[in-house]
């Protein structure tokens, strides 16, 4: 079914006034949890690659 471009365009911008937009703070507050939820996955995957780093070395180390 096609669709002519003004049509599409008008459905688009209907479309677009339902839309519930975020407000600044809210904007904000939400960059700065992903920041923090970014941190604190890094921190995570470092630990837990730091600890299989020391048991694949003790545990080669004893096959010595």
């Amino acid at each position: 079914m096609a669709i002519k471009p003004f049509e599409f365009l008008q459905q688009v911008r209907a479309e677009t006034s339902k839309v519930t937009w975020p407000t600044r703070r809210e904007t904000i507050l939400t960059t700065i949890m992903v920041f923090v939820m970014a941190i604190v996955a890094a921190i995570f995957f470092l630990l837990a690659d730091q600890i299989i780093r020391f048991g694949m070395n003790f545990l080669l180390n004893l096959l010595r």
